[in-house]
């Protein structure tokens, strides 16, 4: 990296309905795996780094594998998650921008694969999820000394569903953390997403996500997670608009037993960063 960039690393900058990301091509960069969580520390605090939510590198798929490119995805916290909705329709609007596969493509996850579309003209990316599991309705957990009913499923990486009468006045930092934390939810933790059903196609909702450790402006496998219970518990129907903290729709679907994602994803801006600067651990 040294010799090619000298102190100077390329990197792209995308957010997905105010979930922010950090995107490398890691075709050329060539960094070993060893290092990447640590250049999510680095890069994605918002004071002394690019600040994002989180930091994807992205390469060309094995071949047999079935997908056209794989990613390794980063928290800012530097965990590495399975899967994040949003990052995986900024990571298909960049790897089609960069030429690296067409409008339909498959993407690798630790999650699995995800079949991805680009509306490049509209903006717009949709994701097919990987099929949900674990799907636990109607439990009651003591939460900052209350009883709660919390829903589960994992959309990818696990998420927490709680209704709430008004989305805007949930305590999302105290209860989210609580939550989050919670010795049910243990060892791996979980997101929590609080959700106001509007009607039956419209919710209202909030995220607070694991690894961010904090609210963030939307959530696309916690939207995904939202459709899912909501659908199971009656309440809603195959089709979901879901209003995120930002104030951007992130769109919902079910069809034929598989859970879509579809919402803008943009290519804010590209730059360079400079590594001696943050610290970079280099190969």
């Amino acid at each position: 990296m040294s010799t090619m960039f000298g102190a100077r690393v390329p990197f792209y900058k995308l957010q997905g309905c105010g979930n922010d990301f950090v995107a490398i091509d890691n075709r050329v960069l060539r960094l070993p795996r060893e290092l990447m969580a640590e250049w999510a520390r680095r890069i994605c605090p918002r004071a002394f780094g690019v600040g994002a939510d989180g930091l994807f590198f992205l390469e060309l798929a094995a071949p047999g594998s079935g997908a056209d490119v794989q990613w390794h995805f980063y928290n800012a916290d530097g965990s590495r998650a399975e899967m994040c909705g949003n990052a995986s329709r900024c990571a298909g609007r960049l790897i089609h921008a960069l030429g690296i596969a067409g409008e339909r493509h498959v993407l690798l996850t630790d999650a699995g694969p995800v079949a991805i579309a680009v509306d490049a003209l509209a903006g717009l990316v949709k994701v097919q999820l990987t099929a949900p599991k674990d799907l636990v309705l109607n439990t009651t957990l003591s939460v900052l000394g209350r009883q709660t009913v919390v829903h589960f499923v994992n959309t990818g990486v696990p998420h927490a569903v709680i209704l709430v009468d008004q989305a805007a006045e949930a305590d999302v930092a105290a209860m989210g953390r609580a939550v989050r934390f919670h010795e049910h939810f243990a060892p791996a933790g979980t997101n929590v997403n609080f959700v106001q059903v509007v009607d039956a196609a419209h919710t209202l909702m909030r995220t607070y996500e694991r690894g961010v450790e904090a609210e963030t402006y939307a959530c696309g496998t916690g939207a995904c997670a939202v459709q899912v219970v909501l659908h199971a518990l009656g309440l809603t129907g195959a089709e979901l608009a879901n209003t995120s903290t930002g104030g951007e729709v992130l769109s919902t679907s079910i069809e034929d037993g598989r859970v879509f994602l579809k919402g803008a994803a943009e290519l804010t801006f590209t730059g360079e960063l400079n590594a001696p600067a943050l610290d970079l651990p280099l190969p």
